[in-house]
């Protein structure tokens, strides 16, 4: 049986930046995925802000960033467009598949050992360590770690297997369905677009990622729990618009994603949970690439740490719950809130807001100014005092 300091489960953004970080400080470091292929398939809108970049020290590449993007487009129920738009590069559109074989790539280069097509299909502990065990093409195979970083994604068996239950509610999971599209027209190429309103996504909005000046990723997500299902309400948005619907689908990808129920404790004895296993993910609109990595960079300093203290205990990794509310999970709560209040709004109170806001509203509000964000309120509470039960109880 081949001994590791750690082996990740799940080789996604979180896992992949993970094993970087732990093999540039010398950690013997196994990463392990089930799929054949190292970034497919893709569950993802594939957008990543300019700030990642810059906080993951991240160079864009155009092998896999291959759509600068400039701002946004936000579309009300009634069609209102509230455009933001910034003089440079605020973002850009990955080919996801391309960006986790560079991330792949970067790990290895740095010492990780990654292996796919390697189903977990058990983790149990054994004295101080715990083993693996699953199968590579019909052979079995078993490994041992001191750690454990469980980073397989929103339907992650590996904490559940080793005593953490990471099962999420209900009511904190969307579910997303994605056409990329070929042979399309839209305004704004340096622009996202998405769209808002109940019969146009409940609890969500349909996305236009442009990849280029008539190839998109066009998607929707909406509140997990409804009757109809995402790829109704997809459908029924391109089918409205002849500028979509001419188009070719040239790639179809779906999944669960989690908006909401945040672990308070995402660790175990020799356990570290990060990335869609832990819902790491944008309660606002459900994007998680750059959250995962982040997580994953803290979980791999706190196993870094515990290994040469030789200390894998529950009580020492908790040092990464406390380093990941501290720097983003906190600030993520509040932004739950934001995602109640939001899911709670008529169309008539979606058209409202928009009338009352601009970009540079948006830009003001997300900067934190109080007086604009008073302003705004006022503005939005004569027109339409319904509102402002909702907030309240969001707050709540």
């Amino acid at each position: 049986m081949e001994n590791y300091d750690v082996i990740i489960v799940g080789c996604g953004p979180a896992g992949l930046r993970a094993a970087k970080v732990l093999a540039e400080n010398k950690i013997n470091v196994l990463a392990l995925d089930k799929k054949q292929e190292i970034g497919v398939p893709v569950r993802c809108g594939e957008g990543l802000g300019l700030g990642w970049f810059k906080r993951l020290n991240l160079k864009p590449n155009s092998a896999w960033a291959v759509q600068p993007i400039k701002g946004a487009a936000l579309y009300s129920p009634t069609g209102k467009k509230v455009e933001i738009r910034f003089e440079e590069v605020s973002g850009y559109i990955l080919e996801r598949r391309m960006f986790e074989k560079y991330l792949a790539r970067e790990a290895a280069l740095k010492g990780a050992c990654i292996k796919v097509k390697h189903h977990v299909l058990d983790v149990k502990r054994k004295g101080s360590k715990v083993e693996v065990f699953g199968k590579y093409l019909g052979d079995e195979f078993k490994y041992s770690a001191n750690i454990i970083i469980a980073a397989d994604g929103v339907d992650s068996l590996t904490a559940r297997r080793l005593g953490l239950n990471t099962t999420n509610k209900l009511v904190d999971i969307d579910s997303g369905f994605q056409y990329e599209m070929a042979g399309i027209d839209f305004e704004d190429p340096d622009l996202i677009h998405l769209y808002f309103g109940n019969e146009v996504a409940p609890r969500g909005y349909v996305w236009l990622f442009p990849k280029g000046d008539h190839e998109a990723n066009v998607g929707v997500g909406i509140a997990g729990y409804r009757e109809e299902t995402a790829k109704y309400y997809l459908d029924k948005f391109i089918s409205s618009r002849e500028s979509l619907a001419k188009g070719s689908i040239i790639h179809i990808n779906s999944g669960a994603v989690p908006v909401g129920g945040f672990l308070d404790n995402m660790v175990l004895d020799n356990l570290l949970v990060c990335g869609d296993a832990a819902h790491q993910v944008d309660p606002t609109h459900g994007g998680g690439i750059g959250l995962s990595m982040e997580a994953a960079t803290i979980a791999a300093e706190v196993a870094v740490e515990a290994i040469k203290k030789v200390d894998y205990s529950q009580k020492f990794l908790s040092r990464y719950n406390k380093l990941w509310y501290e720097k983003r999970g906190n600030a993520l709560k509040q932004r739950l809130k934001a995602r109640i209040f939001m899911e709670q709004l008529t169309d008539d109170e979606f058209d409202a807001i928009a009338d009352n806001l601009s970009g540079e509203d948006i830009l003001k509000l997300a900067g934190g100014e109080l007086s604009e964000k008073a302003k705004f309120m006022a503005r939005l509470l004569i027109k339409k005092p319904s509102i402002a039960g909702k907030i309240a109880k969001s707050l709540r």
